[in-house]
């Protein structure tokens, strides 16, 4: 893929700093200890802890099972080198930091300076340290202190981090230099270490030449600045989660460590009753149902297969008549979400080929703009930009960035990266111009998105969602090519926008109120919600529970674990998956209600539990057994794959249609037969599952 994954193998050593990077300061959670005892077994790589804590400090966090056992502790941001399985301190590293280095001229020079600055605790202070709270201090500041040392003939390190810690080292300490004298003790060069930080104090370690990093989530601003330019993976993840991110990603742990439950949910009480309601089915019977669905769902799926790639749903099977004709094309919404759904299947060669042509068909028809075509009409290769009435289709875009991601992630095939990423950067700036206010968050007209004839506008979570995932996939690709400072930006960004979501989406009577404060953020003294919600605007808000959204936000890491389980059980609890997964929003909208549009009863298309007004939506179906996979539950996964495959096999004139939509009360088949992504997404959630393997 990128230079950078040539080097997995090659990680012999680990120099990972400890707060806000491994474990979070206040609270010293982390989901490092368990997942590094589950899988170190069977590596030889060195775990060394390279923090400004002193090195009692570091051993009672040992002690307490805060942290695992290392190999080395680089104490006092990098003054002492502590050898841990043999319990000493490596004494002939102090003895390069002797050198110039005079601790009472240290605290004079300090105590003679003209600023607000105070001496930290005396658990943070030792012979070759001494640190200091310095609030807000700017780049100016750091740099009088350090001719002041200057002029008094003191060569030493200054260490600004935090926005709030200055330390005073010797010439020769910082976490960089220290790391450096311990690799040529071990004859290691620095290529074959990974260093992860999130601090100003950190950059010494990420200035080796030619070292591996990872950057957390939660960094500050001055160690992105650094590492710009530098070959480093960017976590979508904060602190321990962050640093497994980027150990799955260099090789070091396996995918597996990242889905590991950090508490068990098994006795929950719906959890609890949904297990017992599947206890008394026939696993052998849901088997061998669910693997006859697949292979029904191959065929229907090559039944869309087109010269321009995968159409919307079999134009065979489906005569065409007024609208109607529009399913006869390439859409960006439905080819991305089979491409995404069918990888699974790549080396497939017919499979394969419609995959690419469907996102070559859709970049070829990028506008000038940068706006992605809705759909491309597949009998004369002309491309439409709208949906319903006229209006844009937001999230065609984003799905085709997404898609596109996702395929180069697969295939490896980064010619075709460099062919495009000029064309998904253009897409990129067009989405991102629809963040009109620069809250980091979309604004979408309405009935703008998959749901386009179901009225949602402003900040709708489903398009958030995927704006989120865009950002993170854009910064992935620019990652792979290189270009490690604009792959950080977006990644950067990705992570404002999640916690928008967060701030916006999911209602607490917790949050704090700002002195003044407008409508959409008084919403949140109303009350608490067990999942995110509909849609927010300056003026109103939906406490409705967007299905697809919900479980898009935990299978794109928008929320966390606690959060998509009390999701999950809200929506186990009000039904969402009976008959059959998934409806796709709860509850309904029946007519008086102030959500209503008159528009809902065209062609009967939006009555209440029907098409996008409560429907049972098969492709929405997939997502939702990968979601309840993630959390843990395969026994429950499974039974719903079961149900899945029930409803795809319901048909409108024969079985295993794989139809577009139910009915949300009677199950009842209804829209097109073969519908591609309803086919691409069930033989996804097989996958995930592990049922099929191939």
């Amino acid at each position: 893929m990128a230079a950078n994954l040539a080097k997995k193998s090659s990680i012999k050593l680990l120099s990972f700093d400890i707060d806000n990077t491994l474990v979070e300061f206040h609270t010293l959670k982390s989901n490092f200890p368990k997942i590094w005892k589950k899988y170190k077994n069977g590596t030889d790589i060195l775990l060394t802890y390279n923090t400004g804590r002193l090195i009692d400090d570091v051993k009672n966090l040992i002690e307490k099972g805060v942290l695992p056992e290392p190999d080395y502790i680089i104490s006092g941001v990098g003054t002492h080198i502590y050898d841990y399985p043999n319990q000493s301190v490596v004494k002939e590293f102090n003895d390069v930091l002797d050198e110039g280095w005079d601790l009472e001229t240290v605290e004079s020079i300090i105590q003679s300076i003209d600023h607000p600055i105070s001496e930290q605790p005396s658990r943070f202070q030792h012979s070759y340290k001494r640190s200091y709270f310095f609030h807000d201090a700017t780049p100016e500041h750091i740099t009088e202190i350090e001719q002041d040392f200057a002029n008094a003939n003191m060569h030493i390190n200054v260490v600004y981090s935090g926005e709030k810690f200055l330390d005073i080292l010797p010439k020769w300490a910082n976490k960089g230099n220290a790391l450096q004298w311990l690799l040529k003790k071990l004859n290691l060069d620095s290529s074959d270490v990974l260093v992860a930080g999130d601090s100003g104090n950190d950059s010494a370690m990420f200035n080796l030449k030619n070292i591996n990093g990872i950057v957390v989530a939660n960094a500050h601003e001055e160690l992105y600045k650094f590492t710009k330019y530098r070959q480093i993976y960017h976590a979508e993840g904060e602190h321990g989660d962050g640093v497994i991110e980027g150990l799955i990603y260099y090789g070091i742990l396996p995918k597996e460590a990242q889905s590991v439950i950090e508490k068990d949910h098994s006795e929950d009480f719906i959890i609890q009753q949904e297990r017992i309601n599947i206890a008394s089915e026939d696993e052998d019977e849901k088997i061998a149902l669910i693997k006859e669905g697949y292979t029904k769902a191959i065929e229907a799926l090559k039944k869309n297969i087109t010269p321009l790639g995968f159409s919307a749903c079999s134009i065979k099977d489906n005569e065409a008549s007024g609208t109607d004709e529009n399913y006869h094309s390439v859409w960006a919404r439905d080819g991305a979400i089979t491409v995404i759904g069918s990888l699974p299947l790549i080396r497939d060669e017919e499979i394969h080929k419609c995959q690419r042509q469907t996102l070559v068909t859709l970049l070829e028809h990028i506008s000038h703009n940068g706006q992605i075509p809705s759909n491309v009409r597949i009998k004369d290769n002309m491309a439409d930009y709208s949906g319903v009435g006229g209006i844009c289709s937001i999230d065609s875009g984003i799905w085709v960035v997404i898609a596109f991601y996702e395929y180069v992630h697969v295939t490896k095939d980064i010619d075709f990266l460099r062919k495009y990423i000029d064309d998904i950067k253009e897409t990129m700036r067009w989405l991102g111009a629809h963040d009109s206010n620069n809250d980091a968050l979309l604004e979408i007209p309405e009935a703008g998105d998959w749901t386009d004839l179901f009225g949602g506008s402003y900040n709708i979570l489903y398009d958030e969602i995927l704006w989120y995932r865009a950002n993170v996939c854009f910064g992935r690709m620019l990652e792979i090519l290189g270009d490690y400072e604009d792959a950080g930006k977006y990644i950067r960004w990705s992570q404002v926008i999640k916690k928008e979501i967060l701030q916006n989406f999911w209602p607490s009577t917790q949050q704090k109120l700002f002195q003044s404060v407008s409508f959409a953020e008084r919403q949140f003294t109303l009350g608490d919600t067990s999942y995110l919600i509909a849609q927010t605007t300056p003026f109103d808000f939906s406490w409705r529970c967007d299905v697809f959204g919900n479980v898009l936000a935990f299978l794109h890491g928008a929320v966390d674990v606690e959060k998509a389980h009390k999701t999950l059980k809200f929506m186990l609890g009000v039904g969402v998956n009976d008959p059959f997964p998934v409806s796709n929003v709860y509850p309904v909208v029946t007519p008086g209600d102030p959500d209503w549009r008159p528009y809902y009863t065209v062609n009967l298309l939006n009555l209440p539990n029907h098409y996008h007004n409560g429907g049972i939506w098969p492709f929405v179906g997939g997502f939702w057994v990968k979601f309840i996979n993630k959390l843990g539950l395969k026994d429950v996964a499974i039974s719903e794959l079961h149900k899945l495959a029930l409803i795809n096999k319901e048909g409108l004139t024969e079985e295993w249609e794989f139809t577009e939509w139910a009915h949300g009360t009677t199950g009842k088949a209804m829209g097109k037969a073969y519908q591609a992504w309803s086919a691409a997404q069930y033989i996804s959630a097989c996958h995930d599952l592990k049922i099929i393997n191939k």
